[in-house]
């Protein structure tokens, strides 16, 4: 009896000190909150690192162009064309640093950067290409921005999905094309 007594007291007080719109303005943050929590980045971050955790892995054994003028392993984000990349590197994807992995079609829509080639101490325009058609492949997350633009300068930003310009919208990874070499300044 006396826990019925309490239970009641306790929930006559809360129906006077709140509302029911409270309430469920209360549950449905809850709600949204907890749908929401998968997408945080630290959550993406840590499945990236952890295969055992959903994470494809983070790299994988060394790509070298075998070129003495590309110079570089194009599985690595310290490759110096992916100096303004963001995604996952095509070269760990079943393509090249400059092709798709099979399967899917590369975006006609891009992103631009100019990177320094240390082999001649040159600058080359780089076309930043989203290869699209299947789902990220989560192997060799490289984002770096180097030269990143804000928004009001959207073909120098590198935080948009590209694949807009494709049959699908679904985004698998990403390549870095030389287009040529850039102008002194």
């Amino acid at each position: 009896m006396a826990i019925d007594k309490i239970t009641e007291a306790l929930t006559r007080r809360v129906a006077k000190t709140t509302s029911r719109r409270s309430i469920l303005t209360l549950i449905g943050g809850a709600i949204t909150g907890a749908a929401a929590f998968p997408v945080l980045p630290v959550s993406r971050a840590y499945a990236a690192a952890n295969p055992a955790h959903g994470g494809g892995g983070g790299s994988i054994g060394p790509q070298p162009t075998g070129n003495p003028q590309d110079p570089g392993d194009q599985a690595s984000c310290d490759y110096w064309r992916y100096c303004a990349i963001d995604g996952f590197l095509c070269s760990c994807c079943g393509g090249t640093a400059s092709t798709c992995p099979p399967g899917t079609e590369m975006s006609p829509i891009t992103w631009i950067g100019t990177c320094l080639n240390p082999a001649d101490n040159r600058s080359y325009i780089i076309s930043y290409n989203d290869c699209c058609g299947k789902s990220s492949c989560g192997r060799c997350l490289c984002n770096r921005n180097e030269g990143d633009r804000p928004m009001v300068r959207p073909q120098e930003n590198n935080d948009i999905n590209w694949c807009l310009g494709t049959s699908s919208a679904i985004y698998n990874c990403s390549t870095a094309v030389i287009l040529g070499v850039a102008l002194e300044k």
